[in-house]
């Protein structure tokens, strides 16, 4: 199912007292005597609940309720989503997700289907990041925000006129702009940020130059960046970049953490489907793979490398791409006496970690669309490392804010826009 859109964005009093309490909408369904569509109305604003519901709501918070989330646990909200890879590593740590945004439509739907949990996926970021008090309390931000170029001639020109600028207009009209947005409200204890590799050389460098700017300069935060590749716990070579801020300094160390050695990783042969459950739709068509073949060779000729790479399952496999759909020629498997083969769904969701050990993947969209939403996910046994580094500190942090009285929606002073015609 996938869950309705809150109205207007505006978080119901039905959710924010369901968040209180750590209540799924299928727990708090069941706590009122209700059937969980009922529970969904109430939720995304559609039917207002009675007066009685909203008070053993309000009980169960002030008890902690039958079914509420543990005391030590922390809250974490689920930014450019995806199907949840980012999610998966902070919940096997305790976090519970209290918030999710994610625009594309057949994205949503396996998120929801693969986590039946206690909120409405939000669409469009943009329309929380206009009202970030849409967002709910949270102690750690996640987001896999798109890589995008920021305007330096925008910035140039403001400072010309003697005009101030910050974020709010150095990243104006990106998406990193809003996930600024919404850490400068809400001012987290700590957030995760990934992106692929090539955000460090992306538009010359200015891009990540910016980015480090107003996470460090404009938001305050204590900021660790490092690529970390996926060899060591899945068969495929995929490097991203991961951006770790604290709001307090911390002890926590991203360079220092110790990666298993690539060497000791597993092979392809541990994702691949016995040969006899593989449908023959995914063995390349004789004229695809007479395209690719003379694709191959014709580059190959003119001295670079550009083609189709073949796999056995001894190998470690190139890097899973959106595009994958198309041919699937980065990432061919070998079948003697046949025509190579794609991987098929399943084998690319237990590539990228999402289907690993007693960890089942469901997977309700079209082939194409399950190639493209595998191929922009992060590699979730990465994530489960990195979340089980920064743990104790994550709590340290949220102690240490708890102990101060600090509340998570403090808002710091920040340069406002200006506003010019044209």
């Amino acid at each position: 199912m996938v869950f309705p859109r809150m109205g207007n964005t505006v978080r119901s009093e039905f959710q924010r007292l369901c968040d209180n309490a750590g209540l799924t909408l299928s727990q708090a369904a069941a706590k009122l005597e209700v059937s969980e569509r009922t529970a969904y109305r109430y939720a995304n604003g559609t039917t207002r609940p009675s007066r009685l519901a909203l008070s053993v709501l309000r009980d169960a918070g002030r008890d902690g309720g039958d079914q509420a989330e543990p005391a030590s646990s922390f809250r974490f909200i689920d930014l450019f989503a995806g199907i949840g890879g980012l999610r998966l590593g902070f919940e096997a740590i305790g976090g519970h997700c209290v918030f999710t945004s994610e625009w594309d439509a057949n994205s949503q739907k396996t998120y929801a289907l693969n986590f039946r949990d206690n909120h409405p996926i939000g669409g469009d970021i943009r329309e929380f990041s206009k009202d970030p008090a849409t967002v709910p309390e949270h102690d750690v931000l996640l987001a896999g925000f798109p890589c995008q170029p920021f305007s330096i001639a925008g910035v140039s020109k403001k400072n010309a006129l003697g005009r101030p600028h910050g974020f709010l207009c150095d990243t104006q009209g990106t998406l990193f702009f809003d996930t600024a947005q919404i850490i400068a409200h809400h001012q987290p204890a700590a957030f995760v940020l990934e992106n692929v590799k090539n955000l460090e050389s992306h538009d010359k460098g200015r891009t990540f130059a910016t980015i480090l700017n107003v996470l460090r300069n404009e938001l305050g935060y204590h900021v660790q960046t490092r690529v970390i590749s996926s060899e060591p716990w899945v068969p495929q070579k995929r490097e991203r970049i991961f951006i770790v801020g604290f709001r307090e300094p911390s002890t926590f160390d991203l360079g220092k953490l110790e990666v298993p050695d690539k060497g000791t990783g597993p092979k392809l042969g541990s994702i691949l489907q016995p040969h006899d459950e593989v449908d023959p739709k995914y063995t390349l068509t004789p004229r695809l793979w007479e395209y690719l073949q003379g694709y191959k060779e014709k580059h190959q000729a003119k001295g670079n490398g550009f083609g189709f790479s073949l796999f056995g399952p001894n190998d470690v496999a190139r890097t899973l791409s959106a595009r994958y759909y198309k041919d699937g020629s980065e990432v061919l498997i070998e079948q003697p006496g046949n025509r190579p083969r794609r991987l098929t769904p399943l084998e690319c969701a237990r590539l990228m970690g999402f289907d690993r050990g007693e960890r089942r993947w469901r997977i309700p969209v079209s082939d194409t669309q399950a190639y493209r939403q595998f191929g922009n996910a992060v590699v979730v046994p990465v994530v489960e490392f990195i979340a089980k580094a920064m743990e104790p500190h994550i709590r340290a942090a949220i102690r240490s804010q708890s102990e101060r009285g600090d509340v998570a929606t403090v808002t710091r002073p920040i340069r406002e826009p200006v506003m010019t015609d044209g």
